[in-house]
């Protein structure tokens, strides 16, 4: 038994590696829309993880994550110099993600507070109140947002060269990744999945399970406003619809499709997601149906939820699960046989 577990463990470790290896190198092979594509796709896959570790490590189901998501972004553009000077990376990511993670702070000192679906009322309503700031103020430019006409550079890495913006988003999911895989792995990750288990009997052994539930929500925050920033300096344009309810939603369905409770499953969620997303908006593929991508798309997440219910990262379980029942039917009626 663990000779087998630790093989299952070297195998989705090889599967992680060869996956950040092929992203790597996909410049490489891709034209600029191939490699700008996943690039975005990359931003998505560190919110994910981000959502993972409350949803699928902690237990806490929160539908405002595009707020933090949304500060980062705007905080990398309103840093920007005001004469159109260069802005230094070391001073706009870390001040961008300061400045979600002290939203997440407030947000989950107040929510943590609720339970269950007053929770995800309490999280979707900071959320809002976030987008209605940015939307209807003059802070964030209203609805027409805001462009950012000079990027970040540090050193020889200049943000506004296409290759060094790829690399920089890579190297930033990657970090994100082993940071949290880390985390999750600690006393500290430990701690949170008793939460998600049992909270009750948490409390029971001596545990005070709200700093730690908070702690989680700041550290979701934080690499939330990080992706942020990413996406503000990939697109060079903010507006109030990266706060919005419907990006909290899209990501908590990444997660959900790729398979709660497993980082790799939010990573291989946000791009199964982006993927169909981008299948069903295909006219070239789909011709006049590509208008009501929407109806397609739903049914797809439908299905999948019907059929996965562990998500994509669950399918090779599930798989030799069914081996095994068969196995099982075949052995079942040769002894009925030979009786």
């Amino acid at each position: 038994m663990t000779t087998a577990r630790h093989a299952a463990l070297g195998g989705k470790h090889l599967f992680v590696a060869a996956v950040f290896v092929l992203l790597a190198l996909w410049p490489l092979v891709a034209g600029s829309y191939g490699a700008d594509f996943v690039a975005k796709i990359m931003i998505y896959a560190i919110l994910a993880i981000a959502l993972e570790l409350l949803v699928g490590s902690t237990g806490l189901v929160c539908f405002g994550q595009a707020a933090f998501f949304g500060i980062g972004a705007y905080a990398a553009v309103l840093l920007a110099p005001a004469d159109n000077a260069t802005p230094s990376l070391l001073v706009a990511l870390p001040v961008s993600i300061a400045l979600a993670a002290l939203y997440a702070l407030a947000v989950g000192a107040l929510s943590l507070r609720t339970k269950g679906v007053y929770f995800i009322m309490v999280t979707l309503a900071f959320a809002q109140m976030a987008y209605y700031v940015i939307h209807d103020t003059a802070l964030g430019g209203g609805t027409d947002g805001i462009y950012l006409y000079v990027k970040p550079v540090l050193g020889a890495l200049d943000l506004g060269n296409e290759m060094h913006l790829y690399g920089f988003i890579w190297a930033s999911l990657v970090a994100a990744f082993a940071f949290l895989a880390l985390l999750l792995r600690s006393p500290f990750g430990r701690a949170l999945a008793g939460i998600r288990v049992n909270e009750q009997r948490m409390r029971a052994t001596g545990f005070s399970v709200y700093p730690y539930k908070l702690a989680a929500f700041t550290i979701s925050g934080a690499i939330s406003g990080w992706a942020g920033f990413l996406f503000a300096i990939k697109d060079g344009f903010v507006s109030p619809e990266l706060l919005s309810w419907h990006l909290s939603a899209g990501v908590l369905v990444m997660i959900i499709l790729g398979g709660l409770g497993h980082l790799r499953g939010a990573l291989i969620g946000a791009f199964a997601f982006s993927l169909l997303q981008e299948v069903f908006k295909s006219e070239a593929l789909l011709g006049e149906a590509a208008k009501h991508w929407h109806l397609g798309l739903g049914l797809v997440v439908i299905a999948c939820v019907a059929f996965m219910p562990r998500g994509l990262v669950g399918l090779p379980h599930q798989w030799r699960a069914r081996a095994a029942r068969q196995r099982g039917d075949r052995a079942t009626a040769a002894v009925e046989g030979e009786a």
